[in-house]
């Protein structure tokens, strides 16, 4: 949701004192604050965001009355994972008798305890105080401040707003009885009252999925992803990057920007040690620079990550400038040199330990993934018992996976190929016992 917020503005409340705001999100900023819901008119506020590091904070302002108070989670949990989706409930009533009761915050199912820090000794949202969030006539935004900035970075789903009722996480999830992990209720049962909405609801399109018709303002370019709650995609790992940090990540953490003139890489969050896997990478725009897509051994990269990924024994790369296969910092022939604008397909076969390389959907060295054991025109053979992911590269330059979500940052591929698993969109055609990398592709 880079630069892209949702907002409206809210009309007579069901209830000014009650309400709950659920949604989920994946891959935010860990080194930027990230703002989730701004409601906000003159000195009259309320706002929901997380910091860098991932902590999540909330500020309360009024008029009048309650004076400032700004709220941290107690015990400083940090939600830094890049690779999962987190559930967020943030459910307030202002009636309620007990302090701590009457703004509450769960993440993954868990309540967490805030800490208030206001003036005049009040720490807690006062008794029957009208909420911003509830209040006629202020904007309601998701995605950024009021004035714009601090957008969140990373990717939302399934935004229940609920007028009129404090609702648990529960209301929202549940536990999987057989993994243990909390998981998304795709149909939960709630009451939304006037303000009400339900949005990105599997779209991106701006409608409401609440028996309302509230539908939001789009500012920027809101993309549909297939990566959501019940099928995570792999995406970069702002957490394993270079040593040196000089990578900034976009669009979800599929977009990555080099501004070096040293090697910066990445791997992904998803690895896996058998299976056949398909990715695309797209080359951006450079300054001078120089890529090199391929795969690696996460964990040889996560011990030694100042490095280009074909510089490893169990690194196996595709170079740019000169269409070269790189492996153990050895160069050798292989295919054709390319450039920006051009699209790189990698074929991971971990069940026959092989990797292919294609460039605008034709694979390099007259390759055939589908060959097996064969390993027709394969650039490498594999060493055996690693567990493998997608890795670039890079000089001075942008690039953009599509690890299945069918964009190259914002823009959708422009005629999609086919794709037996049904499992990801990619723009040429996924080779026959491929698919993308994600935890339904693992489960399959």
């Amino acid at each position: 949701m880079a630069s892209t917020y949702l907002s409206r503005t809210l009309g007579t409340p069901t209830n000014a004192y009650k309400g709950t705001l659920s949604y989920w999100q994946k891959g935010a900023s860990t080194t930027a604050t990230n703002y989730i819901l701004a409601c906000e008119s003159g000195q009259e506020r309320m706002l929901f965001y997380l910091v860098a590091g991932n902590k999540f904070q909330a500020g309360l302002r009024g008029t009048s009355s309650p004076p400032d108070i700004d709220f941290t989670v107690s015990g400083l949990p940090r939600f830094r994972d890049v690779s999962a989706w987190y559930h967020v409930v943030l459910a307030w009533d202002s009636t309620q008798s007990t302090g701590s009761d009457r703004m509450k915050l769960y993440v993954n199912g868990v309540q967490y305890t805030w800490s208030g820090s206001g003036t005049s000794g009040v720490n807690d949202v006062p008794q029957n105080h009208v909420m911003p969030m509830n209040k006629s006539g202020l904007p309601f935004r998701i995605g950024s401040t009021i004035a714009g900035g601090s957008y969140f970075e990373g990717i939302m789903s399934h935004i229940h707003f609920c007028d009129g009722t404090q609702y648990q996480a529960s209301d929202f999830g549940e536990t999987d009885s057989t993994t243990g992990e909390w998981k998304i209720k795709t149909d939960p049962s709630v009451t939304y009252g006037n303000n009400g909405f339900w949005w990105l609801k599997d779209t991106n399109a701006a409608t409401d999925s609440s028996p309302n018709s509230n539908t939001p303002t789009i500012s920027g370019t809101l993309t549909k992803t297939e990566d959501c709650p019940s099928n995570v995609f792999a995406t970069l790992n702002p957490l394993a990057g270079s040593y040196e940090r000089l990578l900034s990540f976009s669009n979800g953490n599929t977009t990555s920007t080099s501004t070096a003139s040293t090697w910066e890489s990445n791997p992904t969050t998803i690895g896996a040690s058998q299976g056949k896997w398909y990715a695309e990478y797209k080359y951006v725009s450079t300054s001078s620079g120089q890529l090199m897509p391929g795969i690696v051994d996460i964990a040889t990269y996560m011990s030694d990550a100042n490095r280009y990924g074909g510089v490893f024994a169990r690194g196996y790369a595709y170079d740019s400038d000169n269409g070269n296969k790189v492996n153990n910092d050895v160069s050798s022939s292989y295919g054709n040199s390319y450039a920006v604008g051009d699209i790189i397909g990698v074929a991971m076969d971990l069940d026959n330990h092989k990797i292919y390389f294609s460039k605008n959907g034709t694979w390099q060295n007259n390759g055939d993934p589908t060959s097996g054991s064969t390993g027709t025109g394969s650039a490498f053979n594999l060493a055996t018992g690693y567990t493998y992911g997608f890795m670039a590269s890079q000089k001075n330059s942008v690039h953009s996976w599509n690890f299945g979500n069918g964009y190259f940052g914002t823009t959708a591929v422009s005629s999609a190929g086919t794709n037996a698993s049904n499992n990801g969109i990619f723009e040429y055609d996924v080779p026959t016992g491929y698919t993308a990398l994600s935890t339904k592709g693992l489960n399959t």
